[in-house]
C-alpha cells in the first residue's frame, strides 16, 4: 500500500524497484491522472502481463501485479473516513475501509473479514488490523536490542521497571518507558491479542509480577528470559501465584529460538524471530 502526492512525495510501497519507477513516472507525467479523469472511477494497473513487460520490470516470480488506483481528494467526509480508521486502530480494534469501485467512494466500518482484501463486484474491503504492542521487561543490554528491533519492526514498544536507578541510563529513542508496576502496566494495556509481553529482568520481582497477569490475559505472546534450569524453577513458582497449569503452558520460557547465542544482539534476535514466528502463526 502506498499514498502520494501529483508530485510523486510517498508513504510506503506497492512493490519496490523498477515497478515503483513506472509508476512514479506516470504519475508525474500525468498519465495517471490523465486515465483516472477519463474514467472517473477507480481503475486497474496491471504489471507483467506479457512476457517482455515482466523481464523489463525484473518480476522474478513470473507473476503479475495489479495496483488499483484511486484518487482521494479532500474533503469533510473523507476527513471523517480516516478519522474513523486511526482512531480505532489507535482502541486497538480492527476496522475496514470500502471503497466503492463505481465512484471512489470511501467509507469505514469494523471489520467484517480476515482476508485482507477482499473485491465483491463493485465494491473493495480493505481490513485493517491495529498496531502490535510490545512489553518489555527489565532495563538491560538484551531490551535494548529488543527494543530496537521491535521498532524496526513497527511494533509499539513499551519499557517497564520498578527498579530504583535502572531506567537512570536506558534509552531508546521511539520507546516509551516506564517505572510503573508490571502487573498494572499488563492490565492497563497489554491484555489484548495485539499484545506481546517479554520479561528480560531476570528478576523473579519484576518477571513473576508481571507474568503472573500477563499468563490470564489473551496476549497473543507470553516469554521470559531463563536458561532451561532458571525457566524450570519458574515453572515450579508460578503455581503459587495462582496460575493454572493451562495458563502456565502458555509461557514460551526460555524465551526465544534456541540458536545457541550468546550475546545480547543474538539473544534479541532469537527472541524476535520466536515473537515474530508466534505472531504469524495465529493470524
Amino acid at each position: 500500500m502506498m499514498a502520494c502526492t501529483m508530485d510523486g512525495e510517498l508513504v510506503g510501497s506497492i512493490s519496490g524497484g523498477c515497478i515503483e519507477e513506472d509508476f512514479l513516472e506516470q504519475l508525474r507525467d500525468g498519465s495517471l491522472k490523465a486515465q483516472y479523469d477519463k474514467e472517473s472511477k477507480p481503475f486497474i494497473v496491471k504489471y507483467g502481463v506479457t512476457v517482455e513487460e515482466q523481464a523489463r520490470l525484473k518480476l522474478p516470480c513470473g507473476g503479475q501485479l495489479h495496483v488499483l488506483l484511486e484518487y482521494i481528494d479532500y474533503s469533510e467526509q473523507t476527513c471523517e473516513v480516516f478519522q474513523r480508521l486511526a482512531g480505532d486502530l489507535e482502541n486497538h480494534s480492527k476496522v475496514s475501509r470500502k471503497v466503492d469501485l463505481t465512484n471512489g467512494f470511501i467509507s469505514a466500518e469494523a471489520q467484517s473479514s480476515e482476508d485482507a482484501v477482499v473485491i465483491d463486484g463493485t465494491q473493495m474491503t480493505h481490513s485493517l488490523s491495529p498496531m502490535y504492542r510490545l512489553l518489555i521487561l527489565g532495563a538491560g543490554d538484551v531490551a535494548k536490542f529488543v527494543a530496537e528491533m521491535a521498532i524496526a519492526l513497527e511494533y509499539d514498544v513499551t519499557l517497564c521497571d520498578p527498579r530504583p536507578n535502572y531506567l537512570d541510563n536506558w534509552t531508546v529513542p521511539g520507546v516509551e518507558i516506564t517505572a510503573q508496576l508490571p502487573d498494572d502496566v499488563v492490565r492497563e494495556r497489554f491484555s489484548n491479542p495485539y499484545s506481546g509481553i517479554i520479561a528480560l529482568a531476570h528478576d523473579p520481582r519484576v518477571d513473576d509480577m508481571a507474568l503472573m497477569e500477563a499468563l490470564k490475559t489473551n496476549a497473543f505472546y507470553i516469554g521470559a528470559m531463563g536458561s532451561v534450569k532458571t525457566s524450570a524453577a519458574r515453572r515450579e513458582r508460578l503455581p503459587e501465584l495462582g496460575l493454572s497449569t493451562e495458563e502456565i503452558e502458555r509461557l514460551h520460557a526460555p524465551i526465544g529460538f534456541q540458536i545457541s547465542s550468546k550475546t545480547p544482539a543474538e539473544i534479541a534476535i532469537a527472541v524476535m524471530a520466536e515473537i515474530t514466528s508466534v505472531r504469524y502463526q495465529q493470524q
